[in-house]
């Protein structure tokens, strides 16, 4: 299960990092390319986004994260790079 996260956490990673991509540098020179990026882009963004998540929240007990390390996890997702920290630190 852990490798399954740690698989997870880089792919949404890279996914959040080309979602952003695709808004700053797509979207000023091409909006019709932007728009018809957006859906599949985020739509798996969003899988991969929901997957970290719960596979955090099963994970939690077996590997014995305190309450600290589980927000921070929780907390890189949000964040830019974040999740290639975890993926790194934690796993």
């Amino acid at each position: 299960m852990l490798k399954i996260f740690k698989i997870t956490a880089i792919l949404e990673g890279i996914s959040y990092l080309v979602l952003f991509s695709n808004m700053l540098f797509i979207k000023p020179n091409n909006f019709e390319l932007y728009h018809q990026l957006l859906y599949p882009i985020g739509m798996s963004h969003g899988i991969l986004f929901i997957a970290y998540i719960i596979l955090a929240f099963l994970l939690k007990t077996p590997q014995k994260w305190s309450i600290k390390d589980f927000g921070i996890i929780l907390l890189a997702s949000l964040i830019p790079f974040g999740t290639f920290y975890v993926e790194k630190k934690y796993c």
